[in-house]
């Protein structure tokens, strides 16, 4: 098949795309469920800018399971699961001045109508320390702790109450004005001081158990144990910083609510500033930075939060990060090393990964030996041989950056890296496409490293969530050659006696893995396809497909029709779902047209059931808009249009550019042009600013401009005739 070059670099940067959700999701896995991180924060700060420049560059890639667009992790198996009232989400990085200024030119943009009413005004700023430790939060009721829990993946994380309750800087009971409100959830960090983390280790070496990392690990872990009396036994602390959910105004702002929580009995970090200017922030961080080492805790930079609780309010947040709080974090220490070797590890897809195998070096009292070196294209741009000397950098984790060679000596270089042709573990060719940064092995399934890969994935916890089916369990069954497909996992019953002639299987443990097994033999259609492991296909896009396609018997045979053709229904039925891209199609339609996978998919429906999809509205998204597609046109006078699309998208609706036949509303500002006509053409209901305004709740006092006294000229328009206000808000729970 001919593509022109066009065609080629879209495919190219969808699959560089598809290539970094991938490794960033991993490393989430790594660090935020397993407390093993694999590289260093600033590697991961890179990967991770590097595609949110990707995504900004090319909006029709952007998906909301994109890491860009969520926290990192997920909830464990090792605790009951939790549902914060309100998310925890992650926050912004930046990295230099310029990005902090940027910022905050953000936040003067979003609140325009703000700042033309009063231009000289300033951001009043609370900075606080960005604690390395793991986060918690806490509920209370009547200023009684009744839960705590882990961050999680920002909506559900792990109940850890009954180990808070051994962390003495942990409230029981809450004083003050926080002690009387009904339900609160309070927000800190829990963390090691580096005495502690340093006696600790040392008693654990002693007892010949494997010491930590560092301290964010070591909390981390203390938090995790299962019996709360070894939890009691590590010296672990806690600094509150922020609200959650609060049944009750408890401050008006950041720098009230630290005076709040100091009253109410909780330890708050006593390093923290009220700034009113850029520079005043930037003076504090410099000035922690410089004291940084002597501090008697990890931290890895300053947080800026927008002072104003009401404008933190309006500026809400993505679903990401907020819009009123940035991470600003420090240069990551550098050390030198040497490189030994060179070796390649095979991921899921077949993608074939250099990582440099370093001479061990100590950086920030961590030991580290190896460097992922990404693609061949990296390995050129950084010039590496064996034999080099390289500059590292760690940011508190394991794994580090590679940043330079170092100039010099010249006699240990070795060759020039020359990248493998073949696969290292199966000797199929690797092929390295046009314009393609990664090399990648043709073996499929018949290579065992993607297989083994792809099995370990079809258990995991977001695809068929098989308990008890881990890493070392499933690589286990599949070196014994007792399951080598997907399918064989349906059958291990079948091998019972040989599984309890294995060593360290017994009656028990054997009986509940087999149980778990049988109860996932119907699966939901959305999970089974994100099970597939199909290239580019992650949780959100597998619920897209799900959501269209209703079942998997439609889903394979619209694939298979669509691969038919260049150009015929079926594909452009595929095209036309919101987020499917030209090569993001390729690979579904690829996947149901490989022989192999059709064999082994059928080899699987014969032992479980797919069940359809059956919509289901998240509760948490619920609202009179949630699930609607909303165009703004026109001049809006009382809030930017930024903000209004965002409290849209918040609420749970679709903002667009063009009105079609799809679009539910459309919110009509002052001079509207052709989209307000375009939307009475076709039928479809409208509304003027200030009813927009009434079907989100708007009060009659505006907080911060006092624009809105009374709405009394609200309007909205439906294809039968013309809404009086106080029918603007019954109408909107109509749509």
């Amino acid at each position: 098949m001919t593509q022109n070059n066009s065609a080629k670099d879209s495919d190219s940067i969808e699959q560089q795309v598809a290539a970094l959700r991938a490794e960033i999701t991993a490393h989430n896995a790594a660090y935020f469920e397993q407390d093993r991180p694999i590289i260093s924060d600033s590697d991961y700060d890179r990967l991770l800018r590097r595609l949110e420049q990707f995504e900004l560059l090319y909006p029709h890639l952007r998906r909301e399971d994109s890491p860009t667009q969520k926290p990192g992790g997920t909830a464990t198996k090792a605790f009951s699961k939790v549902a914060h009232q309100l998310p925890m989400i992650s926050l912004e990085n930046a990295f230099n001045e310029g990005e902090v200024a940027g910022f905050f030119n953000g936040i003067k943009l979003f609140l325009a109508r703000e700042f033309d009413a009063n231009p000289d005004q300033t951001i009043p700023c609370f900075a606080e320390l960005k604690i390395d430790g793991l986060s918690c939060n806490l509920s209370y009721k009547n200023g009684q702790l009744v839960q705590a829990a882990t961050r999680g993946d920002g909506r559900v994380g792990e109940d850890i109450t009954a180990n808070c309750r051994t962390i003495g800087q942990i409230p029981q009971q809450l004083t003050g004005a926080a002690g009387t409100i009904s339900e609160l959830e309070i927000r800190g960090e829990i963390y090691m001081a580096r005495t502690e983390f340093a006696r600790l280790n040392s008693d654990l070496a002693a007892a010949g158990e494997e010491p930590f990392a560092n301290p964010r690990n070591a909390a981390a872990g203390s938090v995790r144990q299962k019996d709360p009396r070894k939890t009691a036994q590590r010296p672990l602390r806690f600094f509150a910083y922020a609200l959650g959910y609060s049944s009750a105004p408890l401050a008006t702002s950041q720098s009230d609510l630290a005076a709040v929580l100091s009253a109410a009995g909780f330890v708050v970090n006593p390093e923290a500033r009220l700034c009113h200017s850029i520079a005043e922030l930037l003076q504090f961080y410099r000035d922690i930075e410089g004291r940084r080492a002597d501090l008697p805790y990890d931290i890895d930079g300053v947080v800026y939060k927008v002072n104003r609780f009401d404008w933190q309010e309006r500026l809400g947040s993505s679903s990401k990060y907020p819009r009123w709080a940035l991470a600003h974090k420090f240069s990551a220490e550098q050390v030198e090393t040497i490189i030994r070797d060179i070796t390649i590890q095979v991921g899921r897809t077949g993608a074939l990964t250099p990582v440099a195998e370093l001479e061990p070096v100590t950086v920030g009292g961590v030991v580290v030996s190896r460097a992922t070196l990404h693609n061949e294209d990296e390995i050129k741009r950084l010039d590496i041989r064996l034999g080099d000397r390289v500059i590292i950098q760690r940011a508190g984790d394991v794994i580090p950056q590679i940043v330079r060679r170092v100039e010099g000596d010249l006699s240990r270089r070795g060759e020039s890296f020359t990248f493998p042709h073949q696969c290292p573990v199966c000797n199929s060719p690797a092929v390295r496409e046009a314009d393609m940064a990664v090399w990648r092995c043709t073996g499929g399934l018949y290579c065992s490293a993607q297989a083994r890969l792809r099995l370990r994935h079809f258990a995991s916890r977001d695809a068929l969530d098989i308990a008890g089916l881990g890493e070392k369990i499933t690589e286990e069954l599949f070196d014994a050659k007792l399951v080598e497909s997907p399918a064989d996992l349906f059958r291990l019953h079948l091998r019972r006696s040989e599984l309890l002639a294995r060593k360290g299987w017994q009656q028990q443990s054997t009986d509940n893995l087999l149980a778990a097994i049988e109860s996932r033999r119907r699966v939901e259609l959305a999970r089974f396809i994100y099970a597939l492991g199909i290239p580019q296909i992650g949780e959100v896009t597998a619920r897209l497909l799900a959501r269209h396609y209703l079942s998997f018997e439609s889903l394979q045979d619209s694939m298979v029709a669509a691969g038919l053709s260049e150009d015929n229904s079926a594909r452009q039925n595929l095209r036309a779902i919101n987020q499917i891209g030209a090569a993001m199609a390729e690979d579904l339609i690829g996947f149901f047209a490989s022989p192999t996978n059709v064999a082994i998919l059928k080899d699987l429906l014969s032992e479980i059931t797919v069940e359809p999809f059956t919509a289901a509205e998240s509760a948490q998204t619920a609202s009179a808009i949630s699930g609607k597609t909303i165009v703004f046109t026109g001049e809006l006078e009382l809030t930017t249009r930024r903000e209004a699309k965002a409290r849209a998208e918040q609420l749970g609706a679709k903002v667009v550019d063009s009105v079609s036949k799809t679009t539910d509303l459309v919110v009509v500002g002052a001079a509207a042009g052709s989209k307000a006509t375009r939307a009475r053409e076709l039928g479809i209901a409208t509304v003027d600013e200030a009813g927009w305004l009434l079907m989100l709740g708007a009060v009659d006092n505006s907080a911060s401009t006092g624009a809105i006294k009374t709405v009394k000229s609200a309007k909205m328009t439906s294809p039968d005739s013309e809404l009086p206000v106080n029918d603007t808000v019954a109408q909107a729970r109509l749509l």
